[in-house]
Parts: C-alpha cells; sequence; structure tokens
C-alpha cells in the first residue's frame, strides 16, 4: 500500500505540475491539465484516508469497545454473520483466501485511477458529477473514520480469523507501529469506491464488458468481509453516505437551475420604459 507520505508527496507535485500547464497557456499541454490535476486530488485524498486512521491508531480500547458494540449490534438487528461468510472460504480454499487478501490490498487503489482515466477519456460528460460524488463521500468517511473502531478481525467474541496476518500477507503491522488505517473500520472506503464504480461502469458503458464493474463491487464487498477487515454495517454507511453526496450534488444542481433560471427570466423582462414605448 502507498504510504501516506509519498501520497501527498505526488499529490503536491502532481497539482504543481497541473497549475504550470495551465499558466503555460500553450493549447496542447493546456488541454491535458486536467489529468494531473485529477490525479493529484485522487492522491490527496488517499493520503487523507490513511492518515485519518493514523489519528486514532493509539486509541484501541475506545476502539475495541466500539467494534464489539457494533458486532452485538449487528446481531440485534440479524444482519448475516461475517463468521459465516469467512468460513465459506476459509480454511478450506486456501488460495481463494490469499487471493482475497491480495485484492484487499492492491485493488482499491488500483481500480479508482483505473475507473477514472477510463471515465474521463472515454466518457468525460460524466466524469464531474462522479468524481465529486466520489470525493464529498471519501470526506465524510474521512470525518466519521476520526472516531477509531476496530475491525472485526480484532473482536476476540467474533471468533474470525485475520487472514491476511494467517498467511503472511498483511499490510498493516503493530498497533503502534507506522501502518496505516489500523482502526478506521468503519465506514468502509473500500465499499464506497467499489460501488461508484461498479454502478458508473454499469449506467455509462456500452460496452459487453461493462459487467466487470459491479463484478468488481461484489468481489470488494466478499473480500472485506471474508478477511474480516470490515463489518456490513461498515458498507450500508458507506453506500448511505454515498447516496446522500450524490443527494446533496443533485439539490445543488437544481438550485443552480432554479437561480440561473431567475436570471434569465430577469434579464428577458423589457425595463418600464422600453415597455412604455413599445
Amino acid at each position: 500500500m502507498m504510504p501516506y507520505q509519498m501520497a501527498f508527496w505526488l499529490c503536491g507535485i502532481l497539482l504543481v505540475l497541473a497549475v504550470a500547464m495551465y499558466f503555460s497557456r500553450k493549447p496542447l499541454l493546456v488541454r491535458y491539465v486536467p489529468f494531473p490535476r485529477e490525479l493529484g486530488t485522487v492522491l490527496g485524498l488517499f493520503g487523507l484516508w490513511q492518515v485519518a486512521g493514523r489519528l486514532s491508531v493509539m486509541k484501541v480500547n475506545g476502539a475495541l469497545d466500539r467494534g464489539e458494540w457494533l458486532w452485538d449490534a449487528e446481531r440485534d438487528v440479524f444482519l448475516p454473520s461475517e463468521h459465516w461468510v469467512q468460513h465459506l472460504f476459509f480454511p478450506a480454499h486456501p488460495a481463494v483466501v490469499k487471493f482475497f487478501n491480495l485484492y484487499y490490498a492492491s485493488m482499491h487503489f488500483t481500480c479508482m485511477i483505473i475507473f477514472l482515466i477510463w471515465l474521463f477519456v472515454r466518457h468525460r460528460e460524466f466524469y464531474p458529477r462522479v468524481r465529486t460524488t466520489m470525493a464529498m463521500a471519501t470526506a465524510f468517511a474521512l470525518a466519521i473514520q476520526l472516531i477509531p473502531v476496530a475491525p472485526p478481525r480484532m473482536i476476540e467474541k467474533a471468533h474470525l480469523t485475520d487472514t491476511a496476518l494467517y498467511f503472511h500477507q498483511s499490510v498493516y503491522g503493530p498497533m503502534n507501529a507506522d501502518s496505516p488505517d489500523q482502526l478506521s473500520a468503519m465506514p468502509s472506503v473500500h465499499v464506497i469506491w467499489a460501488v461508484i464504480v461498479g454502478y458508473t461502469v454499469w449506467r455509462v458503458s456500452p460496452s459487453k464488458w461493462r459487467w466487470i464493474g459491479p463484478a468488481h463491487t461484489v468481489m470488494t464487498i466478499t473480500v472485506v468481509v471474508a478477511t474480516a477487515n470490515h463489518y456490513w454495517a461498515d458498507g450500508i454507511v458507506g453506500v448511505a453516505l454515498l447516496m446522500l453526496s450524490a443527494g446533496i450534488q443533485a439539490l445543488v444542481r437544481r438550485a443552480a437551475a432554479w437561480i440561473k433560471g431567475l436570471r434569465v427570466a430577469s434579464a428577458e423582462v423589457p425595463a418600464p420604459e422600453l415597455a412604455r414605448s413599445t
């Protein structure tokens, strides 16, 4: 996983590059300004996501208590057991679980970058709205993640296995080490981003390969639960934040359109003197 320091450095370099390209006034460079600007924005969000986990990394006791409460709350509302999902694959299918661990560690950020490049190049009319929704939902998630919540793999009563640690594939270190996002289970940014990718690809792509988007969504949800990195509730809250972000953006667009309509209508009304002369 890319360290947050590198993410911030690359973000700064790309944004400076975007500014330099813009002020160069060369048409070719100005045309491609959005590429470094948008990639830098995503890297910045990725770095902030890791920092949110690091800010709470030492508050282990409170995080464990909240994780246990979340586990009990899920049982109270009869959500499917994460334990049941994990045991569909572990320990009977170690190769599948190893693949899940690798998918969790590598595909979250990689798929989002590929998706945003594809959307920008092939379906640019949808890009601004999707990018803004993604950024807004991620920001909401980061704010909530400042309250530490231990993932289910740390909850003793859950009896779940930390599959990445079991197979020596963990991206995390000891609780007091320089490791990202250990106690930021709620909500799941993995699920937020995967749902954005799946829904958008299915909606905007005319290709027969558009099923890859929803497949990534289903795979991500399965992986984060089977590896005991997230509760069901993490994904549910993540999707709720995504819907909230899309709703806010829709309201803002409608308000802007309404204000614009009022201005146009006002400009079309003739002045009193002109009206009397006609």
